[in-house]
């Protein structure tokens, strides 16, 4: 098996575009929840964690941008900064041989329900803009990243909730195991949306008032630990992922085996775990989560960026591993071990293991 670094990282968030963006607010405790901006969003929401004044054009320039979502041009901005922000020769990540990796929860929702919309309101069905199209589509994000940037490799699109960052960075691992590729940019997206926000409030549970919906990308730069670019920021131990069937109650007994697991593939005794960021699951699933933390580690090394930038969704996992190296990045972590575990509604849960360097 490969051992599995990441070299680079970068991220759009509510906190602002780029990593050092990310690094200050998350550092500062800089809390990123506002007011709705009722003329803008037609939402349930009164509240909201959103990435500060982005649009694709805004970020990405008018060519190219007219049809784009909100989610697409998330994902584009995140990898342009990744390989901006990355040590070495920006040229190197592109071409056949570099792949990408990209987890969400379902694409843009609000992309799949304005299309559907227009062709049933249009003069006649088959009246839509054609444009648009691709935004229905579950991949666009990852295809337009791939198209914008040149990255010719194996392209992934993984759909998993809040567990999709692990199951994208198990993914990654695979690609480069089977040599299908030597760098893997591998990241989570997630929009805020009227559409998003009007179905979470009709699935979401009575136990979990409250939720501050954020959004934003994070992308890392994955490789073999011998070719990795500069100096790797940390190794990939352990993934472990499972499901369960019904709610939280028996969502505790598989994010433990998964996290045990992991720990145990890595080497790592709980009591030597310098962090651990939870997805901040909400309701019974995150006392479950919880309870099982609790019975492993040390409650002061819990890392909770959700509080900070909201529940981000199927790029939890990713913002998660996003806070553990903006810590590391001023902390002089180099050795120590950290955990990121996330469970989802849908029936999944799942944890890494990270060793700073």
């Amino acid at each position: 098996m490969t051992k599995t670094v990441i070299s680079a990282w970068s991220a759009v968030s509510p906190f602002g575009m780029g990593r050092d963006a990310f690094v200050g607010g998350f550092h500062d405790g800089r809390s990123t929840v506002a007011p709705v901006d009722r003329e803008q969003w037609r939402t349930p929401d009164d509240e909201v964690c959103l990435v500060p004044g982005f649009t694709p054009a805004g970020a990405l320039g008018k060519k190219g941008t007219r049809a784009m979502d909100r989610a697409t041009g998330l994902a584009v901005s995140a990898v342009g900064r990744l390989i901006d922000e990355s040590p070495g020769d920006p040229a190197t990540i592109s071409g056949e041989e570099v792949a990408l990796v990209l987890g969400t929860t379902s694409g843009s929702v609000q992309s799949m329900m304005d299309f559907t919309r227009g062709g049933l309101v249009s003069e006649k069905p088959y009246f839509v803009d054609p444009a648009r199209f691709p935004n229905a589509v579950m991949n666009c994000a990852a295809g337009q990243c791939a198209i914008r940037h040149q990255l010719k490799g194996p392209n992934a699109t993984i759909a998993g909730g809040r567990v999709s960052g692990l199951h994208a960075l198990k993914y990654s691992q695979r690609l480069l195991n089977a040599r299908r590729a030597r760098t893997v940019l591998c990241g989570a997206v997630e929009e805020y949306a009227d559409a998003r926000a009007w179905l979470d409030r009709h699935a979401r549970g009575e136990d979990e008032t409250g939720t501050v919906h954020g959004e934003g990308c994070v992308m890392l730069r994955i490789e073999p630990e011998e070719s990795a670019q500069g100096t790797p920021l940390a190794t990939v131990q352990a993934v472990e992922v499972g499901v369960f069937a019904g709610g939280g109650e028996n969502a505790a007994p598989v994010l433990d085996s998964c996290v045990r697991r992991a720990l145990e593939r890595s080497g790592t005794d709980p009591a030597d775990v310098w962090t651990v960021a939870p997805s901040g699951a909400r309701g019974a699933l995150g006392d479950a989560e919880q309870s099982v933390l609790d019975a492993l580690f040390d409650p002061a090394v819990v890392n909770r960026v959700s509080r900070l930038i909201g529940d981000t969704a199927g790029a939890a996992a990713m913002f998660q591993m996003a806070g553990v190296l903006a810590v590391a990045e001023r902390a002089g972590a180099a050795g120590r071990t950290a955990v990121v575990t996330a469970v989802d509604r849908d029936g999944e849960a799942g944890c890494a293991v990270l060793r700073l360097r």
